[in-house]
């Protein structure tokens, strides 16, 4: 496979004299310099408030946005580009629906999540049973990393990822979702896609989610922009999370009225050059195609998952194998805590993320407080494998050089 580490400009730095290893794109994605140029040239030759000028450049910048959304909509198969929404990441996007969606919510309803996710699609869901005074339910997960499902019939929305952030695991969410629908058809589904978009194909009609949210810095886009997709019907039926601006269709003394979905949601002015650089990124990958960015992530979670298998005392929290994974692994090291890992080997340009990775429920569920978390993309390779292998041993030598 081609080294893609040359289209990304970061990758020329020096850390300590060392070379930058990156391993915790699942954190944030570095980005490709086609992407950075897009969003220099937004700035340079488009800059305009977008969907309020009449104006050239303000008409230019408008389309270039709108361009976007259609190209999320291919990528993710919506129905209709008004069934795309852009946020600020995944987080604005889970919050939006978990405060829209209060007034539909009653006392006798089940709001469910699971012990795999991310806080981002945990708290807000948390506190909607609180604000509602609903039930909130959490899925557990079986020794062996399967998700245990209860009866939906009394679950009003159901909340899970498509990817734990920690374990790697790729959740059966179409089993899942299939299994919900046909005990309970009027069930919302929300889904957390953040990180499953940078490493395999999303079809939302396939799935058949109600929402899905995403976010674009985890997919080689820009920091500022996110993607919350709903079915038409189900925006519909939101209240707007943001008032102001462009989302207005009428204002009185008497009373406001709103703009239908997209533009209900999306009050204020718009980080366009992030949209656009989205839009970017996703030519970028579609570019490379996910049968080998799939293939080469395996290939090197297979070499990961060998490598660390060989030091002692070190511990992989998941699956050991590559079976139903991405390029996420995390780990633990006998005697010595995460943070010093993560210390050791950022001296010696490694980046990986150490911590509960926001998921305390998870860490708790598996008797840790926290792991180290090494995380794949396509920009890596055996080299990065081998630097971070050697660091782990190093750190470890450190630590028991005095035992």
């Amino acid at each position: 496979m081609k080294n893609y580490k040359n289209d990304f400009p970061i990758f020329s730095l020096k850390v300590n004299g060392q070379p930058l290893t990156y391993l915790d794109s699942a954190a944030t994605s570095q980005k490709p310099q086609i992407v950075i140029e897009t969003i220099n040239d937004f700035y340079e030759k488009s800059n305009a408030n977008v969907k309020r000028g009449i104006y050239p450049l303000s008409e230019k910048a408008s389309g270039m946005v709108d361009g976007v959304r259609e190209k999320v909509r291919k990528f993710i198969n919506a129905r209709s580009k008004d069934e795309i929404v852009f946020t600020r990441n995944t987080t604005e996007s889970l919050n939006l629906i978990s405060y829209s969606m209060s007034h539909n919510i009653s006392r006798s309803d089940i709001v469910t999540t699971t012990v795999l996710e991310h806080h981002s699609n945990f708290v807000p869901w948390q506190m909607l049973s609180s604000r509602t005074d609903s039930l909130f339910e959490v899925l557990n997960i079986s020794d062996d990393f399967e998700m245990l499902l209860p009866d939906f019939k009394k679950t009003r929305v159901l909340a899970i990822t498509l990817v734990s952030n920690v374990l790697g695991t790729i959740v059966d969410a179409t089993k899942i979702i299939k299994k919900a629908r046909k005990e309970n058809p009027d069930i919302i589904v929300v889904v957390d896609g953040a990180q499953a978009m940078l490493h395999f194909p999303i079809d939302v009609q396939k799935l058949d989610c109600d929402f899905l949210a995403f976010s674009g810095h985890k997919m080689y886009a820009g920091m500022g922009v996110g993607v919350l997709y709903g079915k038409k019907e189900r925006l519909r039926d939101l209240d707007p999370f943001l008032f102001g601006g462009q989302m207005i269709s009428e204002v009185s003394v008497e009373k406001t009225t709103f703009r239908d979905s997209p533009d209900k949601f999306e009050a204020g002015t718009m980080n366009a050059a992030d949209i656009v650089s989205l839009g970017k990124a996703i030519e970028y990958i579609e570019k490379i195609g996910f049968k080998k960015i799939q293939k080469h992530e395996e290939d090197l979670t297979e070499y990961a998952l060998k490598k660390l298998s060989t030091i002692d005392g070190l511990e992989i929290i998941g699956p050991s194998t590559t079976e139903k994974r991405i390029g996420v692994v995390s780990f633990g090291v006998g005697g010595i805590h995460p943070h010093d890992i993560a210390q050791i080997l950022g001296d010696r340009g490694i980046c990986v993320r150490a911590g509960h990775h926001c998921a305390m429920p998870l860490h708790k569920r598996l008797g840790i407080n926290s792991s180290v978390r090494m995380s794949l993309a396509v920009y890596n390779d055996k080299d990065d494998i081998d630097r971070f292998i050697t660091g782990v041993r190093y750190a470890q030598k450190v630590f028991t050089k005095d035992e």
